[in-house]
């Protein structure tokens, strides 16, 4: 993957923290990612989540079923970061058609994370074999905003940047949400197992189980618990979340 961006060649953090990737994706699909969005100076583990939340959402936008182990990757282990560098570079081989990318341009001038002088010999054309589909390049001959290859033009820049940047943040927002639900129906289903195991060993004798339903039907001001149907409705294979 030591393309011609060299700040990433040299600078194997630049993986760690997200930024690496959020290049490669524009360098595939220009357009596809706001990098002005991306901290390409991080240095706190919010700051590397935030730009694997910006990748996440450029997958998103092109179609990319691949969810990003985000957690795992912050932390910095070898192992994770190895794995999902693997398929990343099958990925990019399968789909990058060698144009040339200037990334200082691309980042509009901002700054990288310091890096020593010369990183080391660069390439302009892939050189592995494809040997994955190519999910985004099946989609780009139908047009839509989640496909567009162009970079915003001089004019009307700033308005296609503006709206550009609201469908980021709503796709964001969207990403947010649907882990929020994932979440909670999760914790649910647990608290529903729990109320049923305490219902069937419930007796007088045992006051835990009676005290660990009362604070399972506590309730607050301006709280309804959800009705039964919309109980029995839940998924029950949320324990693969």
């Amino acid at each position: 993957i030591s393309v011609n961006i060299y700040f990433i060649s040299s600078n194997k953090n630049a993986f760690v923290y997200g930024a690496a990737y959020c290049h490669f994706m524009d360098m595939l699909f220009p357009g596809c990612i706001l990098l002005k969005r991306v901290k390409f100076q991080a240095k706190l583990e919010h700051e590397y989540i935030h730009n694997f939340k910006v990748l996440q959402t450029a997958f998103k936008r092109m179609n990319v079923d691949k969810i990003i182990p985000v957690e795992r990757l912050v932390k910095g282990r070898f192992q994770d970061n190895f794995e999902f560098l693997q398929w990343f570079k099958k990925f990019f081989d399968a789909n990058y058609d060698g144009k040339e990318y200037d990334p200082q341009l691309a980042r509009q001038g901002h700054d990288v994370t310091p890096l020593p002088p010369n990183p080391g010999p660069q390439r302009t054309s892939p050189t592995a074999p494809k040997t994955m589909p190519a999910p985004p390049r099946a989609i780009s001959s139908t047009p839509s905003t989640g496909t567009r290859r162009n970079m915003p033009t001089s004019r009307n820049g700033g308005g296609d940047a503006e709206i550009m940047e609201l469908n980021q943040q709503l796709l964001d927002l969207k990403l947010t949400v649907d882990g929020l639900e994932k979440e909670r129906d999760f914790y649910f289903g647990k608290l529903r197992d729990i109320e049923l195991i305490c219902q069937e060993n419930e007796s007088d004798s045992n006051l835990v189980l009676g005290k660990i339903l009362e604070v399972l039907y506590a309730t607050e001001d301006g709280f309804a618990p959800p009705e039964d149907e919309e109980t029995d409705e839940q998924p029950r294979d949320q324990e693969e979340y």
